[in-house]
């Protein structure tokens, strides 16, 4: 299966090629931990396909006021109840109760102070809308890693979930 069946061939392994390294990279850089078992992986075209078929959901959205899906491995896709189309370029704020405002800077204030946030938990919704509690998520800054404090997004790991 194609991941961004919607993107050209050589857009879309571009794009996943660079996204996959800043994943991999950025995440190691705050939590001193690889995203992925084999660290070799981060700068091969491997890495590509091994973070879109991780047993664990891996998402990210850009940086900007109102910040929308940029990436969703397949278990994030599932998990979600999307296609590639459905999930890419939905502002993430439609995949989560909403949060009192307060709340909602806190924790971007935590996650920007920081760099991540480990042991997350929250509701999130499908698309069918159905919802389901997120556990033991953590969400990092993407950075380019020579450039940290130019934040390109924010990436989740969700390694637990169920249906409420």
């Amino acid at each position: 299966m194609q991941a961004y069946p919607f993107l050209d061939d050589y857009r879309q392994a571009a794009f996943l090629a660079r996204h996959s390294h800043l994943l991999m990279t950025s995440y190691q850089h705050w939590t001193g931990e690889q995203l992925i078992a084999h660290h070799k992986l981060a700068d091969s075209k491997d890495a590509v396909q091994s973070l879109l078929d991780a047993p664990f959901a891996i998402a990210s959205h850009q940086a900007g006021e109102d910040p929308m899906f940029n990436y969703a491995n397949h278990q994030a896709l599932a998990l979600f109840k999307m296609l590639p189309e459905d999930m890419l370029g939905l502002p993430s704020r439609y995949s989560a109760e909403p949060m009192l405002s307060e709340a909602r800077a806190e924790f971007l204030y935590q996650v920007s102070t920081h760099g991540f946030i480990e042991n997350y938990s929250g509701v999130r919704i499908a698309k069918d809308g159905t919802r389901f509690l997120i556990e033991e998520a953590t969400v990092w800054n993407v950075v380019d890693v020579a450039l940290p404090k130019q934040v390109l997004g924010q990436g989740v790991i969700i390694k637990a979930w169920h249906a409420i």
